[in-house]
């Protein structure tokens, strides 16, 4: 009997002492780090907003998270989890043995694991130390691991940590995540409802996920509310109104990316910053775009694009290009703040889940006679006035090239010559033959030297450039357009406002400026620009109710359609042409292409923002004369014409 009483009681005690021997075990062979959880920094989603402070995109990589201090955290949301989770949180020190031996008892009588006794620090353990391998191993080092973890941080820090660790479903880590993916707002702005719901996920994120279990949610949501007035929490009337409640939950997707362009071109610009972790660093950027005036810009660039299209499909069989590839068509789009160069919409393909190639900033091509007012303006810096007269007629050019003698014979897209006509009409009505012969009267060294206070590089050494044969991108056009745009001062396009990183400016905008030339030499070619979309080859891009100024460009064979225009405030570019620099349908000018997306542009500009500008201003210094019952518009600068002075036009004719 003696031996049985001694056996008995070297059991019980080989039993008290068995799980400190384990943890002793486990103690002794393992090393406990908690840097991670000591130093939490867990990879933070970076947000993209528009100049409104609209979202436009969140930018991560792996999980999708939103942080959130501990202030930032409602107090409702805290007593919310701890109801459900862990009601004496604040009283253990990591392991609550109470709730371990009652969870044993459980499991014992129901032959196999019932009940979980995790803590909440023994859950954030698990997610951010430990696999989710359920060995007896794994959960001593959890128990250890907690233990560690709440010696060395405080209570408030371990919820902190663990509301932005923990996966709430459908993609969001952290609280915060969750809260603006199902619901679109900031924790302070949750209903108790909406709390209870959020608290309740962690459990079983797939099977509770709104999204897909709405009303099972709403169930484990309400044994959350009913167990904080079981708690004495809440009160009845709180209890019962949350019950009742019914929120409205969203289904996203997790990028939400509404431009993408937009997104792909922060990307880049943040390498060039040296911001490398631009996914994971949590950064806050804030551009320049207008969703609302990005997504009208998608549509009237598709737009133009379908009714490109349709044409080509009523070509009959027997018509000259009637077998074009119509899949090779494509177009891009910019639209800047003339006086900012603050880019409001950015448009790089026509669809771009087909094709995210940027041809905004990346393409390059010929702008054709969208680069005409460029020469047209230094004509007009060097004294010519738009009733300055041009010769409108054909010459034959011979030049050298491998050692055989070459000619050259430009002709007007009408093909057909005027003779004699004003700076003013060449321009307006985009003669070739007129624009060459100014470009041979300016002298080509001289033209190509002003062209380079443009910032011009990459300029043809012949007279080709007078057709525009230089290759530029739409983003390169519309930087140096808004020296028109801009009263005669060029703005460096800019898409970032600034980047923040918590307080912290990373980054933030500077304008960049470049003298071109005076407010009224510039005013002198928005006036002509205007008659080029008034009654010119831009008659296409004409919107009622606001001024509009700007030139069409269409290139050899048509290979690229051209619009480049301006209203007061707003610079908008637009390019169509296949990607293998084939012809279009040879109906497919820049007017007749890209004149209309313009067009729908501005028409939704309007609608979008009627108190917009719908003028221009005449700027000091000019003179408006009648000539031959016709308005023109001259400065100190291009003065009006001497009638004593007038050449014949026989004599301007011979050579």
């Amino acid at each position: 009997m003696k031996k049985i009483r001694n056996s008995v009681f070297l059991l019980l005690v080989l039993g008290a002492i068995a799980p400190f021997a384990v943890v002793g075990y486990f103690l002794v062979g393992e090393i406990y780090d908690i840097e991670t959880l000591v130093n939490y920094k867990p990879p933070v989603t970076t947000r993209v907003y528009d100049k409104n402070g609209e979202k436009i995109a969140n930018i991560f990589e792996g999980e999708h998270r939103y942080y959130a201090s501990f202030e930032e955290i409602p107090p409702r949301i805290i007593e919310a989890l701890l109801a459900i989770e862990d009601t004496t949180f604040f009283e253990h020190q990591g392991v609550n043995i109470d709730a371990i031996f009652r969870a044993i008892v459980k499991d014992i009588q129901a032959g196999k694991l019932v009940e979980g006794a995790s803590t909440i620090t023994q859950q954030l353990v698990k997610n951010r130390l430990l696999t989710r391998e359920k060995k007896i191993s794994r959960k001593v080092k959890e128990l250890i691991y907690s233990m560690k973890v709440e010696s060395s941080l405080t209570k408030e820090q371990i919820l902190e940590c663990y509301l932005n660790e923990i996966y709430f479903g459908h993609g969001y880590y952290g609280i915060k995540t969750a809260a603006d993916g199902y619901f679109h707002k900031d924790l302070g702005e949750l209903t108790l409802k909406e709390m209870a719901l959020l608290v309740g996920l962690p459990k079983a994120p797939s099977t509770y996920a709104p999204t897909k279990n709405y009303e099972i949610s709403m169930g484990r949501a309400n044994r959350v509310i009913s167990r904080m007035h079981a708690l004495g929490w809440i009160d009845d009337e709180t209890h019962n109104a949350s019950l009742l409640e019914k929120p409205k939950v969203f289904d996203d997707t997790l990028t939400q990316n509404s431009a993408p362009f937009v997104v792909d071109e922060i990307t880049r610009k943040a390498a060039e910053l040296g911001i490398d972790d631009i996914r994971t660093g949590g950064y806050e950027i804030y551009t320049t775009i207008d969703i609302r005036l990005q997504e009208v810009a998608e549509k009237s660039l598709k737009h133009s694009y379908e009714m490109s299209l349709s044409r080509m499909k009523a070509r009959k069989p027997e018509d000259e290009s009637a077998g074009v590839n119509a899949k090779l068509l494509n177009g891009a789009l910019i639209s800047l703040d003339s006086k900012t160069g603050d880019i409001l919409a950015l448009v790089g393909s026509v669809d771009y889940k087909k094709s995210p190639y940027n041809r905004v900033t990346q393409g390059r091509r010929q702008p054709g006679s969208a680069f005409k007012p460029f020469i047209y303006q230094i004509a007009l810096d060097l004294g010519y006035s738009g009733a300055t007269e041009l010769v409108d007629i054909s010459r034959t050019y011979t030049y050298e090239k491998d050692g055989e003698e070459q000619t050259w014979q430009p002709k007007n897209y009408e093909d057909n010559y005027k003779g004699i006509l004003s700076l003013r009409e060449a321009l307006v009505h985009s003669r070739n033959l007129a624009t060459i012969n100014l470009v041979n009267d300016i002298g080509l060294a001289q033209l190509q030297k002003e062209l380079r206070k443009f910032g011009m590089t990459n300029l043809p050494p012949d007279l080709s450039i007078a057709l525009g044969s230089i290759t530029l991108s739409p983003f390169e056009l519309a930087k140096y357009y808004t020296s028109f745009a801009n009263s005669g001062t060029q703005v460096e396009p800019q898409l970032i406002r600034h980047i923040d990183k918590g307080s912290k400016i990373v980054y933030e905008k500077k304008d960049k400026t470049t003298p071109i030339t005076t407010p009224a030499q510039a005013y002198l070619m928005t006036a002509i620009l205007k008659d080029v979309v008034e009654r010119g080859t831009g008659k296409s891009a004409k919107v009622q109710g606001i001024e509009l100024a700007g030139k069409t460009g269409t290139t050899n064979k048509n290979m690229d359609g051209w619009f480049a225009g301006y209203s007061p405030t707003i610079e908008t570019i637009v390019w169509f042409g296949n990607d293998d620099n084939s012809p279009m349908d040879r109906v497919e000018t820049g007017g007749r292409i890209a004149g209309p997306a313009f067009a729908m542009y501005y028409e939704n500009i309007l609608k979008i923002y009627p108190q917009i500008q719908r003028k221009f201003e005449r700027p000091e210094g000019i003179i408006e004369v009648n000539i031959n019952g016709e308005k023109e518009y001259f400065s100190d600068v291009s003065k009006p014409p001497r009638a004593d002075s007038e050449v014949k036009t026989e004599e301007m004719l011979l050579f």
